[in-house]
């Protein structure tokens, strides 16, 4: 009686089926997943796979057919005597096949997990070792005809400052106020340092578009002039702000008390 249909309990074995000859016109190497499976070893290592917490599984057998060991790796998640009686308790349930625990080894690795998340995980990290954070921006219309008011939101340390500054519907005015909003954001939020905008404008490099910003850094008796660049993608507001931030984080991260 096969070990995969319903029938009296196979202890130890899988069922001793001699391998079916491959049909005519099949190459030599046929793909891994045709290879023949007398004894039904794919099987239970498919099954053991689906199980909670198990990573891998394999399943070791004689010439015979016989279970000789499997081996599970594993999650930390749960016990390893609880795995093994999941293992034992699948195999009987699903294969009507008995296996001593004895033959049956654990190993468990402290934390699993994709690629991608943990890149996320180290992204995140790094934006929160950063010393200025940029939170949002908003363009309106200003007061006054021909004009916009630009308010640009920042945090540090968990607080969350904004400013707003009004100027001429202009390209180059929309840069320099959304820049000095910036500033003055940032001005607000470090306590200890000063910063004052230099200048912002737009420039043209490699067939692109960048706003370039100079940036005053006053920290007692030393004063720098700081620039930075961010390439205009969404918005030249928008790449006002993160070019203030391109020359203003560095010199910050380096004052900001460990």
């Amino acid at each position: 009686m096969s070990a995969f249909k319903s029938g009296p309990t196979v202890t130890g074995s899988f069922n001793p089926r001699p391998p079916e000859p491959a049909p005519p016109g099949r190459g030599a190497n046929p793909a891994p997943d045709s290879m023949p499976d007398p004894w039904g070893v794919r099987r239970a290592e498919n099954l053991l796979t689906s199980l909670e917490g198990v990573l891998s599984a394999r399943v070791v057998t004689t010439p015979l057919g016989e279970v000789s060991e499997i081996h599970i790796l594993a999650s930390s998640g749960l016990s390893p005597k609880q795995i093994v009686r999941n293992v034992e308790s699948a195999l009987l349930a699903q294969l009507g096949l008995k296996v001593d625990h004895r033959k049956i080894s654990i190993a468990q690795t402290a934390d699993v997990r994709p690629i991608e998340a943990l890149e996320k995980e180290v992204v995140k990290e790094r934006a929160l070792q950063r010393a200025i954070l940029f939170e949002n921006l908003t363009v309106a219309p200003g007061r006054r005809p021909h004009r916009i008011l630009i308010t640009v939101s920042l945090s540090f340390r968990g607080t969350t400052e904004s400013a707003e500054e009004e100027s001429s519907d202009t390209p180059r005015s929309r840069v320099e106020a959304a820049a000095k909003a910036a500033v003055t954001v940032l001005d607000r939020l470090l306590t200890d340092h000063s910063v004052a905008l230099e200048g912002a404008k737009i420039v043209e490099a490699f067939d692109r578009e960048f706003a370039f910003v100079a940036v005053q850094g006053l920290g007692g008796r030393e004063t720098l002039l700081l620039t930075g660049s961010a390439q205009i993608k969404e918005s030249a507001e928008r790449a006002a702000v993160f070019a203030v931030l391109d020359a203003t984080n560095r010199w910050t991260e380096l004052r900001r008390p460990s």
